[in-house]
């Protein structure tokens, strides 16, 4: 048997008329970017090139995150988000994509399909890229953690468990004062009982002695999963891996996402004040897209140059952050893509804002970030009984 076809699921009314806006949005997106042309240049690039070893990838690190509902005193709505990521060294230059493994050269031309402007330079001062690859899972459950039945004016049961591989692209334009990180994400993956959400909970709740939710036989039906994120951050621009002694400084951000997991554009803004501020774009909760650090040319400093002005140093510094999100989809609200599910009333605007400290130092050669936000979000359903909160930990290795 194949697990989760035994849970039978109430029937609702045929929802697809709601989707006529999010099919919109998705045909309008892929048919006014002309990305077909510098798919293309990718290609005739690729084989007028000779690899080097600066333009092939290698890994420069790991960061762990792990959200819970638990740190703000509940159990419930976005209740546990796990994510491992790694992101490679910084690729200099033009990126040709011949000199990639065959899924990341393929995901490169993708890319050079649908956002044509993504790899031309424009001219700018300098140019890099990274690598990120990412595997997390979230979970949401109502507030109720005793019934066994369908509670249909709260959240629905909901798991996902995803592969992401994006691109960041860091650029400072000619005669600015500013520089730009922007990223490209798309996640695969799969919503419902093959996220494994239950299985995962259940163990956690047993580790700590918790009594277990009742009622994930009524979660969303499994279906494929997917997410295309772009976003652009900017930030005054820096030379190095830190902004030596007590500073602040204020990026900005907008994106936008495309997919059945979410659809949605948002716009925020990050403060941060304290000594040896990272030369990177900031703090944040999981999000597709996000992973960023300062240059790898500068982080490589802390071995070979460890007196550079430049190299990297231990700091502390303090950060708060205010998103607004204009949403068209969210699957954990709006339930399953492809079949009728359990859903609740999607409130159109949230906001989410977060406060909290990061901390970086070096041990025996290696750089390591300890980061720990509270973050806050407003009613994301009418049903939904107040604001919600939950803590954040991220621990990154420089390797």
């Amino acid at each position: 048997m194949i697990p989760g076809t035994h849970r039978q699921m109430p029937r609702f009314p045929d929802r697809w008329d709601d989707m006529r806006p999010i099919i919109a949005c998705l045909l309008a997106y892929y048919t006014l970017l002309p990305g077909f042309a510098h798919s293309a240049d990718l290609a005739r690039q690729s084989e007028n090139e000779t690899c080097t070893e600066e333009q092939s990838i290698s890994w420069r690190g790991a960061t762990f995150r792990l959200e819970n509902d638990l740190f703000a005193g509940t159990d419930r709505n976005y209740t546990n988000g796990m994510a491992v990521t790694t992101v490679s060294h910084d690729l200099e230059g033009e990126l040709i994509p011949d000199c990639l493994p065959n899924p990341l050269s393929l995901y490169t031309r993708f890319l050079g399909w649908v956002d044509r402007g993504f790899w031309q330079s424009g001219g700018a001062r300098s140019v890099s890229q990274n690598l990120v690859m990412r595997v997390g899972q979230a979970m949401y459950t109502p507030d109720d953690k005793v019934r066994t039945d369908l509670i249909r004016d709260d959240r629905p049961y909901a798991g996902l468990l995803y592969l992401g591989l994006g691109w960041n692209q860091r650029r400072q334009p000619q005669n600015a004062g500013y520089e730009m990180l922007d990223s490209r994400e798309l996640a695969l993956g799969v919503i419902g009982p093959w996220s494994l959400a239950e299985e995962s909970q259940d163990l956690v709740h047993n580790l700590r002695g918790i009594d277990r939710f009742s009622g994930w036989d009524n979660q969303l039906n499994n279906e494929p999963a997917f997410l295309l994120a772009l976003e652009r951050k900017f930030k005054p621009s820096s030379l190095g891996a830190v902004e030596p002694g007590f500073s602040s400084d204020v990026i900005g951000s907008y994106a936008l996402r495309l997919g059945n997991i979410e659809t949605s554009a948002s716009a925020g803004f990050e403060l941060r004040t304290g000594w040896n501020i990272p030369n990177d774009f900031g703090s944040y909760s999981i999000r597709p897209g996000g992973e960023n650090r300062p240059p790898s040319s500068a982080a490589r400093l802390r071995t070979t140059q460890p007196d550079s002005t430049h190299a990297p140093r231990p700091g502390v510094h303090t950060f708060a952050n205010l998103e607004a999100k204009a949403v068209l989809w969210d699957f954990s609200l709006d339930g399953n893509l492809f079949s009728n599910s359990h859903h609740v009333k999607r409130r159109p605007f949230v906001l989410q804002g977060a406060v909290g400290i990061s901390s970086q130092w070096l041990v025996s050669g290696h750089g390591v970030r300890l980061a720990l936000m509270r973050v806050w979000r407003t009613r994301e359903f009418d049903e939904q009984n107040g604001h919600h909160a939950f803590g954040s930990v991220a621990i990154s290795l420089e390797i």
